[in-house]
């Protein structure tokens, strides 16, 4: 058992860093985030990769993770097709007692194994049994993929027979006949081989087993050229199904793309090519104009442009000083760069959005964990109801046995179960991959389809709909105090707070080359303010609100600055008001125009500030918003309680003390720069600074629920139409697969227009 010592804030303590326990500070001035540390066997557990119990998160068993796994193994997965292949190594890894969980990730073809011990031979057995290949995930030699040529073969073979068989009908009927059942035998055997390991392995409805059953009961029967082209279809189908997926994932893993292979790291005077895997933090590197960043790093020496698109949807370029951080997979425009790698090997930007997307498959939408179950009562189902048809209507003397017989085996083929279940995961899949591409990191389908339900966003305003850059715009002593030392007072008192009121008030007491006095037992007093003691002595800087023996004199005062839009805090010594620090901050550019598109969406916004009234009013007034001001923590949460209960709400902020409050909301959603407390608690995390991204990622949220709901009315539609016409004896063996493989096709091709949208 390995010992745990690494604490990540969920509760339980890892050596390592756990996948979504915490996106920590890789911050490139746009966001915050950080790689997950790739899974050992001997060094990681899986104990904190659930869903937390975010709103609307996984309620299933099969979501729950075990309370503590000794370790954990991970392989690369060949010969998948559709979300259902995943199901079946799943199952077949299940049933090995020392499993504690199985978990396939479709979109990257990895199978994540939790267990007791050392039981990789096992494993790899159980699903070489099953029909699929695995191959460790850090194998330095990884298969290579099969020529088009032998990918294809099969399905070139079984047409070659196909065309033999049906010209030798044309001369001789009864040799094309035979050739039919030869050709039928051809393809029949690798399809009922791959059955009966699926149905030993624990998957007897699979819709290799309805071949089976369909194209021997063809032979049977006397349908010997149908029942060849019912294999023709189905391996066609196979290969079309194979080629959507791959594209699918495709449109996933281009992420890793925007990564080179090697880096140029410098030693002094020396230049070396080496690959990624050695480039440890501290490291010096260069990367030539127009070439990617292979790692996070701080830009040293000269200021250079970037391109960021391909990770923030930022399309204009952007200007990097020394000493600010850039993302991997960023582009150097203009110049050669040297930079100071700052992440560790697998723990890039890059890496980080990877892992997201895969880790959200864990988080599953309701209607995608509904059609899974639905699926698997489906299939056994339809094959009940095939019995029934073949066995019911001739006995009640409905008619001859063999047309009856022929219509239940077409309803076997109908009832195949690949465009339904492919429907929903193939456009979550393509949706998340989107929106990482936009600017939006969304944890998982749950997330996705909760955005899509929003009517209303409830914003903080200092850090979200600010720029959160505050700046002092006026010190009013209450008695013979300097403005400098009273400056220097606070400035020790906020000294080391990360609020940008407190960051405001420390530059402008550096600025003006004050001395700051050392402070002590600093306590931050949530929503109110901060206090210190300064040689004994006891400070507070605190909102109005929370002092209440101020005079008449010093109430106009505030009042009048308020009323100017800007933020007043108080500086107390004991009880005294020694004076009042104004600070004001500027609305984000993009602010007015962003939330003007969200009202175009049918989405009204309502910014929830801990502000005094007057200056969020001058707020609001800009923004043309309603507001909710003087709120304390436990007020937003109230407030957002209140309007979620009315509408789905999404809660926008970057701070502390907006993290209760997006739990609260239908879905939360963080500021790339915010605090590593919102990140965590956010369903949502913007990779910028930027609220131009809302209206998109709701769209394109919108658009793929739009997208499942055609892709499962066509799939289950499809279905029915043709399950009356085959009942009313119109559809034949092989256009009930012709219909299948279409459908699938169709729904894949249909969710893979959400990578397109700009």
């Amino acid at each position: 058992m390995h010992q745990h010592a690494h604490p990540c804030r969920c509760g339980k303590s890892h050596r390592q860093p756990q996948p979504l326990c915490s996106i920590r500070s890789i911050k490139p001035v746009t966001m915050k985030i950080s790689a997950a540390q790739p899974v050992t066997p001997d060094s990681d557990c899986g104990c904190c990769d659930s869903d937390s119990g975010s709103p609307g998160g996984e309620s299933d068993a099969e979501s729950d993770r075990p309370a503590l796994t000794s370790h954990q193994f991970r392989w690369q997965i060949a010969g998948m097709d559709c979300p259902s292949c995943a199901r079946k190594i799943e199952t077949a890894v299940q049933r090995v007692p020392q499993v504690q969980q199985a978990r396939v990730i479709f979109a990257s073809e990895k199978l994540v194994v939790d267990a007791d011990h050392d039981i990789r031979a096992t494993i790899e057995q159980v699903v070489k049994n099953a029909g699929f290949t695995l191959s460790a995930s850090d194998s330095p030699s990884p298969p290579q993929p099969e020529s088009r040529w032998q990918e294809n073969a099969g399905l070139l073979l079984l047409g070659g027979l196909m065309l033999a068989s049906w010209l030798l009908s044309q001369f001789s009927p009864l040799w094309g006949d035979r050739l039919f059942i030869a050709t039928t035998l051809v393809g029949l055997a690798p399809i009922a081989r791959s059955a009966w390991k699926l149905l030993r392995s624990g998957s007897p409805f699979s819709i290799e087993m309805l071949m089976t059953i369909a194209a021997a009961g063809a032979l049977v029967i006397g349908a010997h050229a149908e029942a060849a082209m019912v294999l023709l279809l189905f391996q066609l189908g196979e290969r079309l199904e194979a080629y959507a997926a791959a594209r699918a994932r495709r449109g996933v893993t281009a992420l890793m793309a925007l990564r080179p292979d090697t880096a140029t790291r410098i030693n002094d005077t020396q230049r070396e090519n080496v690959r990624l895997e050695v480039l440890q933090p501290g490291d010096v590197i260069e990367v030539a104009a127009g070439g990617r960043l292979p790692a996070d790093g701080e830009l040293l020496h000269a200021s250079a442009s970037f391109d960021e698109s391909a990770l923030t949807g930022e399309s204009l370029p952007v200007a990097r000083e020394p000493g600010e951080q850039i993302m991997a997979g960023a582009t150097s425009l203009d110049r050669l760069v040297t930079l100071k790698v700052i992440s560790q090997p697998g723990q890039s930007a890059i890496d980080r959005i990877l892992q997201l997307i895969e880790e959200a498959e864990i988080h599953r939408a309701p209607v995608e964990r509904f059609i899974d179950r639905f699926s698997r009562i489906y299939t056994p189902a339809i094959m009940l109801l095939a019995l029934l048809v073949m066995v019911l209507p001739p006995l009640l003397g409905f008619g001859e046995w063999l047309p009856w017989i022929y219509k239940g085996l077409t309803l076997l083929l109908i009832g195949c179960p690949c465009a339904l279940v492919i429907s929903t995961p193939a456009a979550i899949t393509s949706g998340l991959a989107a929106a990482a591409r936009q600017g939006a990191l969304i944890k998982g389908g749950a997330a996705l389809e909760r955005l899509s339900r929003v009517s209303m966003m409830a914003f903080d305003k200092t850090g979200t709909l600010t720029a959160g850059k505050p700046q002092i715009n006026h010190i009013q002593p209450f008695g013979a105090m300097a403005e400098d030392n009273l400056l220097s007072i606070a400035a020790a008192v906020e000294q080391g707070s990360t609020h940008p009121l407190a960051r405001a008030i420390v530059s402008e007491a550096e600025r003006r080359a004050l001395t700051i006095p050392q402070a002590a037992q600093q306590q931050t007093l949530a929503g109110s303010g901060i206090r210190a003691a300064i040689a004994g002595v006891t400070y507070q800087l605190l909102t109005p609100r929370e002092v209440s023996h101020l005079d008449d004199a010093q109430q106009q005062q505030i009042a009048e600055l308020e009323a100017q839009g800007q933020t007043v805090v108080l500086l107390l010594q004991e009880q005294q008001v020694l004076g009042a620090l104004a600070l004001q901050d500027q609305l984000r550019s993009e602010a007015i125009r962003a939330l003007a598109e969200l009202q175009k969406l049918g989405v009204n916004s309502v910014m929830l500030t801990g502000d005094n009234p007057r200056a969020a009013a001058a707020i609001a007034a800009e923004l043309n918003i309603n507001y909710r001001a003087g709120l304390l923590p436990a007020d937003k949460v109230e407030a957002v309680r209140t309007l979620g209960a009315q509408q789905a709400l999404a809660m926008v902020g970057d701070g502390i003390n907006d993290a209760p409050a997006m739990k609260a909301a239908t879905i939360g959603i963080a500021m790339g720069s915010g605090t590593d407390v919102a990140l965590e608690a956010a369903d949502v995390a913007l990779t910028q600074n930027q609220l131009a991204i809302l209206p998109r990622t709701l769209v394109l949220a919108r658009r793929t629920r739009a997208i499942i709901r055609q892709n499962v009315a066509l799939a289950l539609g499809l279905k029915a139409i043709f399950l009356v016409t085959t009942l009313l004896g119109f559809t034949g063996l092989w256009l009930a697969v012709l219909a299948d493989s279409g459908a699938t096709a169709l729904v894949t091709a249909n969710a893979l227009r959400l990578l397109r949208q700009r």
